[in-house]
């Protein structure tokens, strides 16, 4: 095993440490959501005919939480791709929950959410669609 100088062994942490710190992280930037129209939303339980809710949209983000709408949620980004996102929320002392948005249009998403909200599980399949101004 070769001994290093000192003065090798300080270049070459320095060079490390350098080199690690170069690329600083970004973010998760959730563009999908930002490219939604904002407006009236009515969400739809996939496969049914009922709305569950109506909703205004001003912020798609909104749609993360359709079970803890009021909640102050910590976020973690699983997936943030130009179509799709998916994301883990944890509310302390409202639950929890994982959310999945895929954009079919800027008008149109699939929604997949599950978690627990008031004690209770919740696992749910919805369609939303912009309906018009709010």
């Amino acid at each position: 095993m070769a001994i290093f100088s000192p003065f090798l062994r300080w270049s070459l942490a320095a060079c490390t440490l350098a080199g690690a710190s170069a690329v600083p992280a970004q973010a998760p930037s959730l563009a999908m959501l930002d490219r939604l129209e904002k407006g009236s939303w009515q969400l739809r339980e996939r496969g049914k005919d009922g709305v569950l809710q109506t909703i205004c949209v001003g912020d798609a983000r909104k749609l993360i939480q359709v079970y803890h709408p009021r909640a102050s949620c910590s976020r973690y980004v699983i997936e943030d791709t130009p179509n799709a996102v998916t994301v883990h929320y944890t509310c302390p002392g409202a639950g929890h929950g994982r959310t999945s948005i895929r954009s079919e249009t800027n008008r149109l998403v699939q929604i997949d959410t599950q978690g627990i909200a008031e004690g209770k599980p919740f696992s749910q399949a919805i369609e939303a669609r912009r309906t018009g101004g709010c």
